[in-house]
């Protein structure tokens, strides 16, 4: 997959069959946005959509700054609905003027810590790289204003990673191809930690060298 050159919704359509074969999301579940360079606008996945079968044809193109349909290019985009959760992408793209990428997904393990009340811990040197920190949304209704402006005000402050409890997770990406791998990275981190919490090790688990978050972030420490 040529994420640079590739249009925006081949490789969110990538995206899709990738997380779907690793399990991350099952069904219609989940919803995939990204940026539309020089445009108000972002294509984000139709109402219903099954992330693994995903084509041109089954994305909306939405205004960022009223939610309305765009127009992208001289072409009027397929007339479909926009995924129930068009809030929470509209949100974050609002908040996060670097984000070009957002990718949500339910992923068990991750979900699975939430229901038993631990987070998930940073780990190995791409953890750090990749996700820095990882936040948890307190319950909201799924496909709510809600929810939308409570996770917009926690990426806020450049959180990348968020664990909505007891529904999914967002991450966020200046590219496609970034938010991918922060999606890929944060449920590995869930499944270490989750093993060391099956095997009774947690409290032995040790997180990512502080030598080396220094190197990364200086200063900023990376908190759970």
């Amino acid at each position: 997959m040529n994420y640079v050159h590739g249009d925006l919704r081949d490789q969110l359509a990538y995206v899709g069959f990738d997380v779907v074969q690793a399990g991350l999301v099952a069904g219609s579940g989940g919803n995939l946005s990204a940026r539309i360079p020089d445009e108000d606008a972002i294509w984000v996945t139709g109402s219903g959509s099954w992330l693994g079968r995903l084509s041109r044809t089954t994305f909306a193109a939405v205004r960022v700054s009223d939610g309305s349909p765009a127009t992208v290019g001289t072409v009027p985009p397929p007339a479909i609905e926009p995924t129930s959760e068009l809030a929470l992408h509209l949100a974050l793209y609002r908040a996060r003027p670097d984000v070009n990428a957002v990718i949500h997904l339910h992923p068990q393990t991750a979900l699975l810590l939430d229901a038993l009340g631990e987070h998930i811990r940073i780990i190995t040197t791409d953890h750090a790289y990749y996700l820095r920190r990882v936040s948890t949304v307190p319950f909201r209704l799924p496909g709510t204003t809600e929810l939308a402006a409570l996770t917009a005000a926690m990426a806020a402050d450049g959180t990348d990673c968020l664990v909505l409890s007891q529904h999914g997770c967002v991450v966020l990406g200046d590219s496609v191809e970034l938010a991918h791998k922060r999606a890929r990275n944060l449920e590995e981190a869930a499944e270490l930690t989750y093993r060391a919490l099956a095997a009774g090790r947690l409290e032995n688990l040790r997180d990512c060298p502080e030598q080396f978050l220094d190197r990364l972030y200086g200063a900023s420490a990376v908190t759970v």
